[in-house]
């Protein structure tokens, strides 16, 4: 995979900054500034840091005598790069009622511009700087649309009046037989090496050893969920990690986070009907490692699932179904 072009660039900068759009077009303006937890964000807040991160990392670093849109969105609109001045408390960006939310669209509006008319009039040395962090700015707009849209799924969520973000039905996923892929284990390469974007933490390449292993070809699903509940899954500590077993308590968790009453579960669709054969979903770590250990196993680490990915037939789900927990912790690479 080769960088893009200055063209190939402008095309998928479009399409993201669009996609960003059309997720928020069905939430009004007072949609967009409610936040639900401080470990949320409103979506006027998304579209405005996502905007504010081309701006302070390429405009202002590469335009020579670019003038910010409003100096005051930096402090506003930074979420924690340190090296790129205050920042206004997290929890507190629901209180955020201005700017308005036209304003945070003409802000967007005007960056857009800014940054096509670089792409498009910069040299080639200049595109051979800024390129990799146009491309970092449209891959970290690409995360916060999943936060985006996780973070308005909780605030919904605790509407009375249980709000749908889409409409219509949501699309199921394919039914697939249970059992399990087994992988011979031995050496294998993880971690980026090739050419074209890669975070950080997804390097360098190296070498571990893995011994032979199974994982199971399917995620679990509501039905089978539903069992480790009857089972007692929420009532028995020993099937806990000790401070998933503090949360249970402290929480009063029973069942996953949007499960309702009368076989409900919410969702962008808003309440739908449980499906038992789709996947579970909108589980926390914790709920998943003790459901792990009531069905007598384990979450795969890291790089188990790498590995077991790229086998020539790979379990199904692996990818566009629903995030997987691993049982590896958050550590760079060697």
């Amino acid at each position: 995979m080769t960088n893009p072009s200055p063209a190939e660039f402008l095309a998928r900068f479009e399409a993201v900054r669009q996609h960003s759009l059309a997720l928020a077009a069905p939430l009004s303006a007072e949609d967009q500034a409610v936040q639900s937890m401080p470990d949320a964000s409103p979506t006027k807040w998304h579209l405005a840091h996502t905007t504010w991160f081309f701006e302070a990392v390429v405009l202002q670093a590469h335009v020579p005598g670019y003038q910010p849109f409003d100096a005051r969105f930096a402090a506003l609109f930074n979420s924690y790069y340190e090296s790129l001045g205050p920042r206004h408390p997290r929890p507190q960006r629901g209180l955020l009622t201005r700017p308005a939310h036209a304003t945070v669209l003409a802000y967007r509006q005007a960056v857009d511009h800014a940054v096509q008319t670089l792409v498009q009039q910069c040299d080639w040395p200049t595109w051979q700087v800024v390129e990799p962090l146009l491309t970092l700015g449209l891959q970290h707009e690409q995360q916060h649309q999943e936060l985006l849209l996780t973070d308005i799924l909780h605030a919904f969520s605790l509407n009375p009046l249980a709000p749908a973000i889409r409409a219509g039905a949501p699309e199921l996923a394919p039914d697939i037989t249970p059992g399990w892929t087994t992988h011979p284990g031995g050496d294998v390469e993880v971690g980026h090496g090739g050419g074209g974007f890669a975070f950080d933490n997804e390097g360098p390449p190296h070498t571990v050893r893995l011994q032979p292993f199974e994982i199971g070809r399917r995620l679990v699903t509501n039905a089978e969920f539903q069992a480790f509940i009857d089972g007692g899954g929420y009532v028995r500590s020993g099937l806990w990690l000790s401070d998933g077993w503090a949360l249970v308590q402290a929480q009063g968790w029973t069942a996953p986070l949007y499960w309702r009453e009368g076989g409900l579960e919410f969702g962008l669709h808003g309440l739908q009907a449980r499906q038992p054969e789709q996947p579970v979903r909108h589980l926390s770590f914790y709920e998943a490692a003790a459901y792990a250990e009531w069905a007598g196993a384990r979450l795969p680490t890291e790089f188990e699932w790498e590995a077991a990915a790229s086998l020539p037939e790979p379990p199904a789900q692996l990818h566009g179904v629903a995030w997987q927990w691993t049982r590896s912790s958050y550590a760079p690479y060697p």
